[in-house]
């Protein structure tokens, strides 16, 4: 493991920002135009909602930069022009894995959504939740996801939970926020729901609550934030599509 963290570290170091085809195509449209079609390469699903444009913080640039890690240190193949963004009613969804939500403290789903990110998550696919805090973002998201899923239950993880050891050995769950809150002492919390709300079957849904993963992410190429906090900000991740593609 400490060699995988050591390359880590170097990778982060050789990130460099890019103009990704991902970045021409989406910013400033609606997710039905130029998707990346489905060909067997992996492809993060972002998911778009009205009203608030905190669907999009952090993109294409955390894709971008999530690519690079994942190819250089896994078998995971990603698509090189980065990620898809799905309407949650939109049935090409079901093709795609892993679904990321950000910014779920500000997430209204209409009736179709709801159906359509419940339809996703019950076929077998992965929802990453992140880049949320405060009290009254978390009982926006609790209220949307409790109409997505009625009889979950959302539940905090301990370090012990396979996916903290997919890839990375995960060896703390305090990681700071990005950022002055993190100075400040605000510290990431991790929640998830099982299947049947049994912690023997798959885990349906990972969040990052009082975290923003994300923002580490898109910020690597350029040294925003300290590295080591970037660092196992990308370990979280890499350990996150590797559990979503392996349950």
């Amino acid at each position: 493991m400490l060699f995988r963290s050591a390359l880590v570290f170097v990778l982060l170091a050789m990130l460099t920002p890019s103009a990704s085809p991902a970045l021409q195509r989406f910013r400033g449209l609606l997710p039905s135009s130029g998707q990346i079609p489905y060909d067997g390469h992996f492809v993060l699903a972002r998911l778009y909602y009205p009203f608030y444009p905190g669907w999009s913080y952090d993109f294409p640039e955390m894709e971008d930069n999530m690519g690079k890690i994942l190819r250089s240190l896994t078998l995971i193949r990603p698509h090189p022009d980065g990620g898809n963004i799905f309407r949650m009613d939109d049935p090409e969804l079901l093709k795609f894995p892993v679904a990321y939500l950000s910014e779920p403290g500000y997430w209204y789903p209409s009736e179709s959504e709801v159906i359509g990110l419940r339809n996703f998550i019950q076929k077998g696919g992965f929802l990453w939740v992140d880049d949320f805090h405060f009290p009254n973002e978390w009982q926006v998201f609790e209220d949307a996801m409790m109409r997505v899923l009625p009889h979950a239950r959302i539940e905090r993880l301990k370090l012990s939970h396979p996916i903290f050891h997919q890839f990375f050995e995960i060896q703390s769950l305090e990681l700071k926020y990005p950022g002055a809150l993190g100075e400040q002492g605000l510290i990431g919390e991790f929640y998830g729901i099982h299947e049947e709300n049994d912690p023997k079957r798959r885990l349906m849904v990972i969040i990052d609550y009082n975290m923003d993963i994300g923002d580490y992410m898109e910020w690597s190429a350029v040294g925003f934030y300290p590295v080591d906090p970037t660092n196992e900000a990308f370990k979280f991740a890499v350990n996150y599509l590797i559990y979503g593609l392996s349950h």
